[in-house]
This record gives structure tokens, C-alpha cells and sequence, in this order.
């Protein structure tokens, strides 16, 4: 059984103690309240997460208005290398996660594609379902390994790095991913420049060059395609960017390592 569910509580509703046999992530979209885990009371407020594991007794109360949503699995669902390396350090504990705006991105983002798998209809959905599980566990199992003692700001920083080298297909402007890490577009350029010493803009740049370099020595692909698939938005402003930084333009570099390779 995977499955995901949301609870609405009114101010003031309390869940009573109780268990389950399943392990349970509970994620807090909205509204305040506090969390009975054992013997401990932790406050519950928006991206909140709570980890339950099997047969802990918890509690839930409700300061105001407050839906969750519950994310409900059976450990036979996974695979023996997932519950070694993933599942068993995450749920070592059972406690409450209070992420940052942009440490929940991500895992928002796979929430909701869960909600749509789980509406699907079909086993490759639940093939589906099981794999972003998976995810799930690995994005609280990075979180878990980062050093503690790191500022928010280099957490924030190492963060967009990795934005930028896994996503540069997608992004769009650098507002949008100022907004996922929780901060203005002026100052993820400050914090993000004083730990690599370039910008986020020139970062993201270098990285989809690096891609297209590659692309253009080892494939015999249209251009055109290439500057699509690594995220540029227009052709020109493709070019341009290329002769800015490479020196010459995708036609010239593609001919250059193709007279050297020959």
C-alpha cells in the first residue's frame, strides 16, 4: 500500500493518541498546530514535516485551521536497497522536520506528482508511485547527511548549485529560482557569488554549454534541437550566448572538432 491523503482539522480538533502499523509522512500545507510524538510536543506550522514510524504513538492537535497531507506506506513496497540506505536512516527516528521555503521545493514537487500517479488507473502508475517514493526518501535522506552546522545561506547556495547542474533544462528565469530557494533575485545572486565567485545567471550558462559542446561533438543533431534541449529559450539568443563565451558559433565549434577528430 502507498497512498496519499489529505486531513482538514478545524481550530482546536485533537487526534487522539494512537498507531500504525505503516510508516507516515505527514507534510503541513497550511495553518498551526503541535505534534505528540511519545513523549516529546513539537510545533507543527506550513512545510512542517512530521516522520512516524511504525507503532510510535502520536497525537495531533490543531491551533488553528491546519490541512495535511499524509503520505501512507507499506515497506514491502520497496526494494532492500531502499530500506537500507533510505527508508532506515530517515525513519531511525520518528520526529518533526521545520523546512525552509526552498528545501521543500523539491519535495513538493514530488508530492504532487504522487497525487497524480495515485489518480491514474493503471499498474505503470503504481509502478509510478513506487519510484517517486523512492524519491521522496532520497530528498530527506540528502537533507539529513548535510552538515548541521552550515549557515542557511551556504545551504541555500550548494542548493542552487545543484538546481542549476540537474534542472538547467527547465529553468526558465532566474526570479523563478530566487522563488524556490525563498529569497529575492538580488540577493541569491549576492549569496550565490560570494561561495563560487560567478553568477547564478553565468553558472547556469556554463552549465548548458557544457551540454551543448557535447552534444555538438558527439551527435550529428540539428542545432536547433540542441539549444531546445538544454533550455534556451530562442535560437538567437542561443547563438549569441555561444559566440559570447566559446569564441565562435555552433556551426564553426561542431566543424572545428569534427576536422580535428578526422
Amino acid at each position: 500500500m502507498i497512498r496519499l491523503y489529505e486531513n482538514k482539522h478545524q481550530e482546536k480538533d485533537e487526534v487522539a493518541r494512537h498507531q500504525h502499523d505503516t510508516h507516515q509522512l505527514l507534510y503541513v500545507l497550511d495553518g498551526e498546530g503541535e505534534c505528540e510524538l511519545g513523549i516529546r510536543i513539537q510545533k507543527l506550522q506550513p512545510d512542517s514535516i512530521v516522520l512516524i514510524s511504525p507503532h510510535t504513538n502520536h497525537a495531533i492537535q490543531a491551533h488553528s485551521k491546519m490541512t495535511v497531507l499524509v503520505l501512507e506506506f507499506d515497506i514491502r513496497h520497496l526494494t532492500n536497497d531502499v530500506v537500507s540506505y533510505l527508508l532506515e536512516p530517515v525513519f531511525a527516528e520518528s520526529r518533526v522536520l521545520n523546512l525552509s521555503l526552498f528545501e521543500s521545493s523539491e519535495l513538493r514537487q514530488l508530492l504532487r506528482k504522487m497525487l497524480f500517479e495515485q489518480s491514474q488507473n493503471h499498474p505503470i502508475h503504481t509502478m509510478g508511485l513506487k519510484l517517486l517514493l523512492a524519491q521522496v526518501l532520497y530528498q530527506l535522506a540528502i537533507m539529513q547527511q548535510e552538515d548541521t552546522t552550515q549557515d542557511t545561506n551556504t545551504r541555500r547556495a550548494k542548493w542552487l548549485k545543484h538546481h542549476f547542474e540537474t534542472r538547467y533544462f527547465e529553468i526558465a528565469s532566474m526570479e523563478e529560482v530566487a522563488a524556490k530557494a525563498g529569497v529575492s533575485s538580488r540577493y541569491m545572486n549576492q549569496i550565490f557569488k560570494e561561495m563560487y565567485d560567478t553568477t547564478p545567471y553565468q553558472f547556469l550558462t556554463e552549465v548548458r554549454l557544457l551540454k551543448v559542446k557535447k552534444m555538438l561533438r558527439e551527435s550529428d543533431r540539428e542545432i536547433v534541437s540542441i539549444c531546445f534541449e538544454v533550455g534556451f529559450e530562442a535560437v538567437s539568443t542561443f547563438y549569441r550566448v555561444f559566440k559570447k563565451y566559446v569564441g565562435v558559433t555552433p556551426n564553426v565549434y561542431r566543424r572545428t572538432t569534427d576536422d580535428f577528430r578526422n
